[in-house]
């Protein structure tokens, strides 16, 4: 059984039989993949952990009558990414050093003589915790005097979201789910405040480059009169990459964050804490799941004690300052069992593309062998006033197993958000909780946790 997944690159095309991912190379690609392979690049960026690894298949294997890949070059089958992430869910860390790997890689490529001819973002993902080149068929061969043609991408990319996350607001980031190819450099400009633009690489890569787009937009150019010498193309690479390192996150970034303070600030007591960490590992040792999501992790304090249990985590939070954080944390131990993402339960990442078919929604990229759910049933069910019959079957479709605690009206923190608001939540309680799950999960344990009235639960499905 085989599923094609829709692509506009005519080198290739990404197809899944059996459950798993194939690239298919066509012959267009054959000179340039040859390159790839015997100038020593492909070995290079491997090697280093820059470049998916691959191996090549008999393609006859693959040679099915009818499907449109029995004529192609070559079959690989890379190294799959267990959960595949998007651009508009990382991190500012995270969307920074994905840019960083992307010049990196620009530059080997170089030294051997080829470019990328895309520098999309969507072409990388982390493994481990760490970014990595997915798209095998985006090196082409330099051609002497030619500009990087995919300058414009890489600051639409890139470039646009890093400065108005650092200039303007972190959550800007979220444009890139608009803008297909990236924010527009017309936008970007539009946004940054004036002192930016002090900066004069600032000022060429983004206004002075969106000012050209505009002029240069209908007209019809001959790059091959508009000489660009390889050292040129170097100096444009390193000028990119020191801007690139030089962005930061404004000092007062950390005023719109509810949650990065959590454990300072909002815990009950620390015997509530030491007895649900305790709760919390007891579980995971007896289940042993080998893939785990922390959803609404807060600090990754949870995601951590899993973590440590060399459980792959991916912890979703939808406060952006609290994900870097934890991306900044990861990278500081090296630890590469944790990936933190950017996302908001109640509007999860839609699918979207032509025809839907181009990036898979939330739902459907993957699915875990557990699900932490820590302290968050009550903002789902009163702060964004989802029915707890609607929460049991969404974590049924994500999860066999589930690590779910629940915190009852008289806690402070569900009082606290029934201050300003009339309480209309009459089926928010314990035998209502437990009676929705109990339609798709059997309750396995459940223990009230110390000095709290909230009840810490592990639940499987029927």
């Amino acid at each position: 059984m085989k599923n094609l997944f829709l692509s506009r690159d005519p080198s290739g095309f990404i197809f899944k039989q059996n459950g798993k991912i194939y690239r298919a190379v066509n012959y267009s690609y054959q000179q340039n993949y040859e390159y790839l392979i015997q100038s020593g690049l492909y070995e290079k960026l491997s090697s280093e952990e820059l470049l998916i690894r691959h191996a090549e298949l008999d393609k006859e294997d693959f040679a099915l009558a009818g499907e449109p890949f029995v004529d192609c070059y070559k079959i690989l089958s890379p190294v799959e990414i267990e959960f595949i992430s998007y651009p508009y869910e990382w991190s500012f860390e995270q969307l920074k050093d994905a840019a960083i790997t992307t010049l990196q890689i620009q530059k080997h490529a170089l030294d051997r003589n080829m470019s990328l001819k895309d520098a999309s973002a969507y072409n990388i993902q982390f493994l481990n915790c760490k970014p990595i080149f997915i798209d095998t068929l985006s090196f082409e061969i330099y051609k002497e005097g030619f500009p990087w043609i995919a300058y414009k991408q890489f600051c639409q990319h890139f470039l646009a979201p890093l400065l108005l996350m650092s200039y303007k607001e972190i959550r800007l980031h979220k444009l890139l789910n608009n803008f297909t190819d990236g924010i527009p450099l017309d936008l970007t400009n539009l946004l940054l405040p004036l002192k930016s633009k002090l900066n004069p690489k600032i000022l060429l890569h983004i206004s002075l480059h969106s000012k050209a787009q505009k002029k240069f937009s209908n007209k019809k150019i001959d790059l091959q009169k508009r000489r660009f010498s390889k050292r040129s193309f170097y100096g444009l690479i390193d000028n990119l990459l020191s801007l690139v390192n030089s962005i930061k996150l404004r000092s007062n970034s950390n005023k719109g964050s509810s949650w990065i303070n959590y454990y300072g600030e909002n815990i009950l007591n620390h015997a509530y804490l030491n007895h649900k960490i305790h709760l919390v590992k007891t579980h995971l040792e007896k289940e042993k799941p080998r893939t785990l999501w922390d959803l609404g992790s807060n600090t990754g304090a949870f995601s951590k004690i899993a973590a440590e249990k060399n459980i792959k985590v991916i912890c979703f939070d939808s406060d952006p300052m609290t994900i870097n954080k934890i991306y900044i944390d990861c990278k500081a131990r090296g630890e590469e069992n944790i990936l933190p993402l950017v996302l908001d339960l109640v509007i999860p990442s839609c699918a979207a593309g032509w025809m839907l078919s181009e990036r898979a929604s939330f739902l459907e990229r993957s699915s875990a062998d557990m699900v932490m759910a820590l302290a968050l049933i009550h903002h789902l069910a009163i702060a964004n006033n989802i029915p707890l019959s609607s929460l049991a079957e969404f974590f049924s479709k994500i999860t066999p197993k589930i690590i779910i605690e629940f915190v009852p009206k008289n806690d402070p923190n569900v009082q606290l958000l029934l201050r300003s608001r009339e309480d209309i939540f009459l089926q928010y309680n314990q035998s209502n909780f437990e009676k929705e799950f109990e339609k798709y999960f059997s309750i396995i344990y459940r223990e009230k946790i110390d000095e709290s009235e909230r009840i810490l639960y592990l639940m499987k499905s029927r």
